[in-house]
């Protein structure tokens, strides 16, 4: 890897395993299974496998509050899939997620599994099923979708781009550094903005447009993301947007589903797999499901 300031890319660009970072060991440019390995499958005809990343919280928080409201089809499984490991490209994960990115969830409560993956798409899938999160009403739905998508869109640009360049690569460059910082700082403004006129992001209702949202932008408020980001960003000058985050923080079943496939941070906070709802109470960190064959 070139590492001086006039470097000027090649005709062809080849693979450079040695291009460092936090994150080089599961990069390449190439998909599919790099090994066999079998998913497990749980009691629940819901099984999810992900990991605790803001992308993976979307879909544990949706469920927890799914349960939350009385929905007892939403009970479901929570395996660990340990992206740092590679467990992303076992066969069995490939075949859920083609992409080799959590979360996949499949569905076995029908006559055929169905798979879904990308989590704006899980979320939509589950509020849709449940009919809960996601107004039915043209002008009201049509607001909360354009939020999620606005995240889906968004959000590269705060983990990929600012979060990799500011915490994980393996040097510090100013020219991406400020461009990606200028982006989430315009970002944040956007939200405050829209904070400022109604309750949640989508109007005066909770929906996934903010369950999207909030592990990504509420976290990086609450100085969970990318170590000094919040004082570099100086986030508190969204105000809004911190009301929003304590609100949304403040839910029992937000709390229990950030929880859920952690295995970083306090041991307090974490329960690296998701089996039933008592698994909170035990706090069964370890605790493993007997699998169906």
């Amino acid at each position: 890897m070139d590492e001086t300031a006039d470097y000027v890319p090649p005709k062809v660009w080849t693979w450079n395993k040695a291009s460092g970072g936090r994150f080089a060991a599961i990069n390449r440019p190439v998909a599919g299974p790099t090994h066999d390995k079998d998913l497990p499958v749980g009691r629940h005809p819901l099984q999810l496998y992900s990991l605790a990343t803001p992308n993976g919280q979307k879909v544990t928080i949706l469920l927890e509050e799914l349960l939350a409201l009385g929905h007892a089809g939403a009970e479901y499984d929570a395996w660990l899939i340990k992206i740092g490991d590679g467990d992303q490209f076992g066969s069995g994960f490939v075949a859920a997620n083609p992409n080799s990115k959590i979360p996949a969830l499949v569905d076995h409560g029908g006559p055929k599994p169905v798979r879904v993956f990308e989590s704006g798409a899980i979320l939509v899938y589950l509020a849709e099923k449940f009919g809960a999160f996601l107004p039915t009403e043209p002008a009201a739905r049509a607001e909360t979708l354009s939020w999620l998508f606005w995240q889906m869109g968004s959000a590269p640009f705060l983990g990929g781009g600012f979060g990799h360049f500011y915490a994980y690569a393996p040097m510090k460059l100013e020219y991406p550094i400020d461009r990606y910082a200028m982006e989430v700082k315009r970002q944040l403004d956007v939200l405050d903005r829209r904070l400022a006129e109604s309750a949640y992001v989508a109007g005066d209702d909770y929906t996934i447009a903010d369950m999207a949202i909030w592990p990504w932008y509420g976290g990086l408020l609450k100085g969970w993301l990318y170590g000094t980001a919040a004082e570099f960003l100086a986030v508190q000058d969204y105000s809004h947007v911190a009301r929003w985050a304590d609100q949304i923080l403040a839910r029992p079943a937000v709390q229990r589903g950030r929880k859920v496939n952690r295995i970083s941070g306090d041991p307090s906070d974490q329960l690296h797999e998701r089996h039933e709802a008592e698994d909170f109470d035990t706090r069964t960190q370890d605790k493993v499901a007997e699998p169906q064959p």
